[in-house]
């Protein structure tokens, strides 16, 4: 245990966000998400939902903003203009850490290939559909 840190943060995904550089970017998938299959580096999180794993996350990682667009989510039925519950639960939890940073809606073309090419995905053990999002590291200021 480590004093500030929250708990779910184990050493691996500790070790894995601090050796992200800026700009990389971490995905947290859903429980239906292919992580396995498209993963280039993969943790698990099972028994934890997105939001708990995401809030974690973001309690550590500073936020990219020498970019326009560094927090993105997938869509409700991979249309952007579509959002359940979920999405605006992300929406609200990104605003509190970042609020300053919108949060941008992907489609399944644009999201998937960019989980791919994340620096990690965090597979979690949530159960709402399309419940994926994506985070980009930035740098933290003097």
């Amino acid at each position: 245990m480590l004093i500030g840190i929250p708990p779910l943060l184990g050493p691996e995904l500790l070790a894995t966000l601090r050796a992200m550089g800026h700009g990389d970017e971490i995905a947290i998938v859903d429980g239906n998400y292919p992580a396995q299959e498209h993963a280039r580096r993969l943790i698990r999180a099972d028994g934890h939902g997105l939001l708990a794993v995401a809030e974690a996350i973001l309690t550590v990682l500073p936020i990219d903003r020498a970019v326009p667009q560094a927090i993105f989510r997938a869509a409700l039925n991979n249309d952007t203009a579509q959002s359940a519950r979920i999405h605006h639960d992300i929406d609200a939890l990104c605003k509190r850490f970042a609020p300053d940073v919108s949060v941008t809606a992907l489609d399944g073309a644009s999201l998937y290939p960019r989980v791919r090419a994340s620096h990690t995905i965090v597979a979690t053990s949530e159960q709402a559909l399309f419940a994926n999002m994506i985070l980009r590291k930035g740098v933290i200021s003097s």
